[in-house]
């Protein structure tokens, strides 16, 4: 038998209510539930409308929040093992600060904000855990993963299993009843412009129409699914295409009243039904899927199974590559040399890994590294002078699957910074991140110009290398016969950064 944690709690925060689940942890990775509840609360209502979280709603959420308090005394969870997050409604409310403060204040809750790339990762997480080894199609094909909220839609797309986009789109369930109201009379063709205009811009990184498996993840799903749909496992179910979009034809002029009599759902759930189950129709009429997948399953179980993974490294590493599949999806949208960067990458992570003992960082900043070299020279698609400040911004203003926004600062930055000067106290994005963060840009950037000026020609010349470490030199040996003179000026001119991080002198052989 594992010897079993203690019992850990997730409280989302969401537009339309907060959300409780308390569950443990066994050593092994896996999780059991032990209780959840749910309150109705319309934050997204308020923030939608006028920007902010109301005086009313605030109250609410506190004493909702407090009573949550109150049942985790019962379960006795310690204040390290409950983890209180929210999403769409607070990401773009203008007084997010001092709702978190004010939590923090009156219930000792440390609240975190999740953003949109976050919750994407959060509900991959999930959607794989619940659809387990049951459905191959997932893997084997081009796949959707959809979940509309009430203030954002999270949409995945996966190209046989490989990740190849993830998006946070602010179209949810409230500000679409919202758009309505006010386009009287052409409520069907808002929606519809906005899901077509939606589909163009997906269809440019993959097209729908090749779709197989449609993963539709929101709770909207869930109650369809519960109605008309027929069981997987016991956390996921599918529904038929056809029987899918007849349920929607029969429900969709449904009133909330209707909704809450005639499907037996609570009122609050009942506001944002027919417009999420309409907008899961319409995506999954412009994709080739001859069902519609529904895992039983949200973000938190999400972050319950991200609490144990670090006990799974299994899981770890197949996460991890994710992340780079998504980048490389983004260098192929910007046409970048993907041989060369990818080249790079690889002569990156032999030099990490030998050096290990010098730069002293763990695995998942390894990923971040091979990440920044994998799109090092995305920049070259606005110009070749000046390239690393293009990529950086590029990077910077872009989405990558399961990186958080610290973390594709810190990457941006070394791309930044991966040939020309090294930073200077008057270059603010530089100096915006916190002391650890600027380390870890200079070491990975030094690394990266090692990498980068081995494959100065752009040929991938120099397949492999070993690396030496001497008193005060790194000697990199290269098999076999080759001219180095080009790779050795490219050194000359980038390895500078590297002995100063570091204090070794880079000698190649």
């Amino acid at each position: 038998m594992d010897a079993k944690k203690n019992p850990v709690a997730v409280l989302e925060i969401g537009s339309t209510g907060i959300r409780l689940l308390v569950a443990e942890i066994s050593k092994n990775g896996r999780w059991r539930e032990l209780d959840w509840a749910g309150k109705p609360v319309a934050l997204g209502r308020d923030v939608f409308t006028s920007g902010e979280v109301s005086r009313e709603s605030f109250l609410e959420c506190l004493s909702v929040l407090q009573n949550f308090r109150e049942m985790l005394r019962g379960w006795g969870i310690a204040d390290e093992d409950v983890h209180v997050i929210a999403t769409s409604a607070l990401r773009v409310a203008r007084n997010r600060d001092v709702f978190v403060d004010r939590v923090r204040q009156e219930t000792g809750f440390r609240l975190s904000i999740v953003e949109g790339i976050e919750e994407n990762r959060l509900m991959y997480l999930a959607v794989r855990f619940a659809l387990k080894n049951d459905l191959p199609l997932f893997w084997r094909a081009n796949s959707m993963i959809i979940d509309v909220g009430g203030g954002s839609t999270e949409v995945m797309l996966l190209r046989r299993g490989k990740m190849v986009a993830a998006h946070s789109l602010r179209f949810g369930t409230i500000l679409i009843d919202q758009q309505s109201r006010l386009a009287v009379g052409s409520a069907q063709r808002y929606l519809h412009e906005n899901i077509r205009n939606t589909s163009g811009l997906l269809s440019a990184e993959m097209d729908l129409t090749h779709v197989r498996t449609f993963v539709v993840a929101g709770f909207d799903a869930r109650l369809a699914a519960a109605q008309i749909g027929t069981e997987v496992n016991e956390y996921c179910r599918i529904i038929e295409r056809k029987a899918f979009i007849s349920f929607v034809e029969k429900v969709q002029d449904y009133t909330i009243e209707e909704c809450v009599r005639k499907l037996h759902i609570p009122y609050g759930d009942a506001e944002g039904f027919i417009p999420g189950i309409r907008v899961y129709r319409l995506f999954l009429e412009r994709t080739d899927a001859a069902e519609a997948v529904v895992p039983l399953v949200s973000i938190r179980e999400g972050l319950l199974i991200d609490l144990s993974m670090g006990v799974d490294p299994e899981l770890q590493e197949e996460f991890f590559s994710q992340i780079i599949a998504s980048a490389v999806n983004l260098g192929r949208r910007y046409h970048y040399d993907e041989p060369h960067n990818l080249h790079v990458a690889k002569l990156c992570l032999v030099l990490f890994d030998a050096l290990a003992r010098e730069h002293g960082m763990n695995r998942r900043e390894r990923m971040m590294l091979e990440t920044a070299a994998t799109l090092h020279d995305i920049g070259m698609y606005i110009r070749g002078s000046r390239h690393e400040k293009h990529g950086q911004y590029i990077v910077a203003n872009s989405e990558i699957f399961g990186l958080r926004r610290e973390e594709l600062d810190i990457i941006a930055n070394v791309i930044g910074y991966h040939r020309g000067d090294p930073p200077a106290p008057a270059d603010i994005d530089y100096i915006a991140l916190q002391r650890e963060e600027r380390v870890l840009v200079l070491k990975m950037a030094s690394i990266l110009r090692v990498a980068d000026a081995l494959d100065r020609g752009h040929t991938q010349e120099i397949q492999n290398i070993t690396v030496e470490r001497k008193t005060e030199t790194i000697v990199l040996h290269v098999p076999g016969s080759h001219d180095l003179s080009m790779e050795q000026r490219g050194l000359e001119e980038k390895a500078g950064l590297f002995q100063d991080i570091f204090g070794f002198k880079v000698i190649l052989t």
